[in-house]
This record gives structure tokens, C-alpha cells and sequence, in this order.
């Protein structure tokens, strides 16, 4: 049963409290995934660091490698680098989605039911 009163002040501060804070945890994913990937493909794929810098935030974005990749190390990072980054995708969008499946559940509980004897 959908509760028919408007939704209180006290509830949409917490949702988006809760949103706030989980763009923030996501964000910090982000940013750390980037400088981790930038590093990696500067010193394992030896390229330059705009370079390097560009083929982290693509694959990050889900687009993928820019540049080529010389050496086995390179290879090797570019594609354990390339998974992480589709892991990466799945959790910041569960970390975002998480409060407003929360205050859907809430929002549409139901009272007073008892189960059929």
C-alpha cells in the first residue's frame, strides 16, 4: 500500500545526505582509479603522461584504449586495467543508485499486514 501523505522534509534530507555522501565515496573511486591507471600506463606501457592520462580516463569511460601499448608489461596492464575499469563502472553506479532504491523501499512500505492465518 503507498503511504498518501507527502513525503516529509526529514525524509528527502536523509536521501539526499545519502546521495551526497555516496557521490563522494564514488568520486574518490574515480579519482583514484585514474591517478593508479595514468601511473600504470606511464610506467608499464612507457608512455607519456598526457597519454597515459587519456587512455586511464577512456577506459574508465568505457570507450577504450586511444594510444597502442609497447611491451608485454604494457599488454598485460592495459587489459587487467581494462577489466577493472568495467568492475569500476558497475560499483560507482550501484554506490549511486543504492540511496534511491533504499528510499523507494521506504517509501512504498507496507503497514500493518499480517501474514493469512
Amino acid at each position: 500500500m503507498v503511504d498518501s501523505q507527502p513525503q516529509s522534509d526529514l525524509s528527502r534530507r536523509r536521501l539526499f545526505h545519502s546521495l551526497g555522501q555516496q557521490a563522494r565515496r564514488a568520486g574518490l573511486l574515480v579519482i583514484v582509479s585514474l591517478i593508479v591507471g595514468t601511473a600504470g600506463f606511464h610506467l608499464l606501457a612507457r608512455q607519456e603522461w598526457l597519454d597515459a592520462f587519456l587512455n586511464a580516463s577512456m577506459l574508465l569511460g568505457g570507450m577504450g584504449p586511444v594510444a597502442g601499448f609497447s611491451g608485454a608489461s604494457g599488454k598485460v596492464f592495459a587489459a587487467i586495467y581494462a577489466l577493472y575499469a568495467g568492475l569500476v563502472f558497475l560499483i560507482v553506479a550501484g554506490l549511486l543508485m543504492a540511496p534511491v532504491f533504499h528510499h523507494v523501499l521506504h517509501r512504498f512500505h507496507m503497514e500493518g499486514t499480517k501474514d493469512p492465518e
